[in-house]
């Protein structure tokens, strides 16, 4: 037995779809989605819990799935991902990735790796620095997380900035932003966070909250907080100032893919 059959982690979903955010999409990925999360985020709607299962996927966009039993080692992960051709790039996403680094460390695959983080364990970054391809971070703005004192904010903007410090982009590896906006979000806090990481990333996604099939009333007691057009077009002018700012929202809702 090799050192890959020992170390496993919890995996929800295997499967292989397209890039739905951020300036790849549309891109051919086989997506590697771990469970368990280190965040508790306003609009987030994906169960993180590890269900004892790993859906796999084995033929793409068949919608028929087989229970593989967690954890799943990295030497299983390596051959269910055999199958999947064509590929861009294997998605490693979440919940979040940056919890189960040693288990990416050791992967062994001939594709490049695109983290999907939140970029708040450096220490856990600082471990696949030389492991990734592609890491679309995101700017997790302290207004959006639950239950989050003062002191707490200023630790996770700091964790923030250090991961895109370490997994900055450079000759071998893309890094970019991802921010989720709607009507609260307010334009100051958004760009002294940019202005933080801007050494470090290619552009900035500004993603508008788009809370399709759901009630929006449970996200906010407010009611709608889905970002205007305006506020996005007025968001996106002043940071062009800074940096390359895109506005891409969640294209695989639209067409009802994973």
């Amino acid at each position: 037995m090799t050192t890959s059959d020992f170390i496993s982690a919890p995996i929800r979903e295997v499967f292989c779809s397209v890039q739905g955010e951020g300036p790849y999409v549309g891109v051919r990925q086989a997506f590697v989605r771990f469970s368990g999360c280190n965040l508790n985020c306003n609009y987030c709607d994906t169960d993180f819990a590890n269900p004892g299962t790993c859906d796999y996927e084995q033929v793409e966009g068949s919608g028929s799935f087989e229970k593989i039993k967690n954890p799943v080692s990295v030497g299983q992960l390596e051959v269910m991902l055999h199958p999947f051709n064509k590929l861009h790039s294997v998605s490693l996403t979440g919940g979040e990735p940056l919890m189960h680094a040693d288990f990416i460390e050791t992967l062994n695959l001939a594709l490049p790796l695109y983290l999907e983080s939140n970029m708040t364990l450096p220490e856990q970054a600082r471990k696949l620095t030389e492991k990734v391809t592609y890491v679309s971070g995101d700017f997790k703005l302290p207004a959006s997380l639950r239950d989050i004192g003062s002191e707490a904010r200023e630790t996770h903007m700091e964790n923030t900035v250090e991961c895109f410090r370490l997994l900055r982009k450079n000759h071998s590896r893309d890094c970019f932003c991802k921010i989720v906006v709607d009507n609260s979000t307010e334009l100051e806090v958004v760009t002294s966070a940019v202005e933080a990481i801007v050494p470090y990333v290619s552009c900035v996604i500004l993603q508008p909250e788009t809370p399709i099939g759901r009630d929006v009333t449970n996200l906010r007691p407010s009611g709608s907080i889905q970002a205007s057009v305006q506020n996005i077009m007025q968001l996106q002018k002043s940071l062009l100032e800074i940096i390359d700012t895109r506005v891409i929202p969640q294209t695989h809702r639209m067409w009802g893919c994973l």
